[in-house]
């Protein structure tokens, strides 16, 4: 078994994850997005989504981008 990286729990299903040539121990998936997910730099949600990107910022969604950059990010639409 292995141990968590973030709670500690050894937990027989625990599992890997491999980025950016690190190797990340989880026991479950809300570990491992409070650990690996990007922070939305508008709202400061975890983005655990497709996310959008602009000028290398990171944001959960097109609203959060276009308020944060709205020259930079007015082309950006949220699709409904």
């Amino acid at each position: 078994m292995a141990a968590c990286e973030v709670c500690g729990n050894e937990y027989a299903m625990s599992f890997e994850v491999h980025a950016q040539g690190a190797v990340h121990t989880f026991d479950s998936f809300e570990c491992a997005i409070s650990r690996m997910a990007p922070i939305c730099e508008h709202c400061e949600c975890r983005i655990v989504g497709h996310g959008v990107e602009v000028d290398q910022h990171w944001y959960c969604c097109a609203h959060c981008a276009r308020t944060a950059d709205p020259r930079r990010a007015e082309a950006l639409v949220d699709h409904v």
